[in-house]
């Protein structure tokens, strides 16, 4: 039986495709206020602002492309049962080859219903005001916003759980609920967290190993060591 290796995947590896991450350190998202285009009240206040934010978001996933960190991932299904937690919109490790992703804060290549959560459609081109489900409701990224619940943590926390090997990789680790995932590891296996600037954390297991690089450089080395571990 191959060995559960679960990784939890941020910005970071995604950002080596083209993409940007989430907030630039002066707090704005792509120069607008993020409080402005990812919570439920932006998207009342203005929602042609945050369609066309999103919709730019998604041109831009037609043209880019898979990194080697998220084509190595995908490789280790070979050898592991393989997981990923993503707390990326985009669908990169999807293109690369990995066959079970769990995106924690939604998908931009899906849309949903303002009234049904549940109601999610799948939409590769621009989303405009008056594009709406079969009840009339206009539809929306499927994306969670700031203030919203996270529902697919609920999948991902036994995941983390019956992890043999766990990768944290391109995170901060500042972002919650996602961040606290770590703590639900059991004792002594090994944990690799991969980022060019990783994060301090407090009450760090013993058995954390830090490699301070790209996710691409981090990958190959991690899988020198993994193929150790098969």
């Amino acid at each position: 039986m191959k060995k559960k290796l679960v990784i939890l995947s941020g910005a970071g590896i995604s950002a080596e495709s083209g993409i940007k991450t989430f907030r630039d350190s002066d707090g704005l998202w792509e120069g607008h206020n993020v409080m402005d285009v990812a919570t439920p009240q932006g998207f009342q206040k203005n929602p042609e602002l945050v369609l066309d934010f999103y919709n730019q978001r998604r041109r831009q996933l037609h043209e880019v492309k898979p990194n080697l960190g998220h084509q190595i991932l995908a490789e280790l299904e070979s050898d592991f049962d393989v997981h990923i937690i993503t707390q990326n919109v985009d669908n990169l490790h999807e293109q690369a080859g990995s066959s079970n992703v769990l995106h924690l804060h939604g998908e931009l290549f899906k849309v949903r219903s303002v009234r049904n959560t549940n109601h999610i459609i799948d939409w590769e081109h621009d989303l405009i005001l008056g594009d709406v489900d079969q009840n009339g409701h206009q539809l929306r990224p499927h994306i969670v916003w700031f203030g919203e619940p996270v529902p697919a943590l609920e999948q991902a926390i036994p995941l983390v759980q019956k992890a043999a090997i766990l990768i944290v990789i391109g995170t901060s680790l500042q972002v919650y609920p996602a961040a606290g995932l770590l703590n639900y590891t059991r004792e002594n296996i090994p944990i690799y967290y991969i980022d060019p600037h990783p994060a301090t954390i407090s009450n760090a297991p013993n058995n954390l190993k830090v490699i301070a690089t790209t996710g691409s450089n981090g990958m190959k080395i991690v899988a020198k060591e993994l193929a150790k571990l098969k």
